[in-house]
């Protein structure tokens, strides 16, 4: 599996808002806290869980409370994509 890109992220991040959560996913989005993205805590726990699926990468609760921004969710998952290959 290729990495796991800020594109891939975008959609599923689209596909996991709720219907009234306004989500800001343009420009450069990298160093944002997901707060200023528009996107609650529901709806990055069902990102987490989208990536597993899709990606087959778990991610641990304790290092996902540690998590403030997209950056460190992309690098999350690349580690866990680099050691499972």
């Amino acid at each position: 599996m290729s990495a796991f890109t800020v594109e891939d992220l975008k959609r599923i991040m689209r596909d996991c808002a709720g219907e009234e959560e306004s989500v800001d996913l343009d420009g450069e989005i990298l160093d944002l806290r997901f707060e200023e993205l528009g996107y609650d805590s529901l709806a990055l726990i069902e990102t987490t869980s989208r990536i597993a699926r899709e990606f087959g990468v778990g991610l641990p609760e304790e290092e996902l409370g540690e998590i403030g921004t997209v950056r460190e969710l992309l690098e999350l998952v690349n580690r866990r994509l680099s050691v499972r290959s």
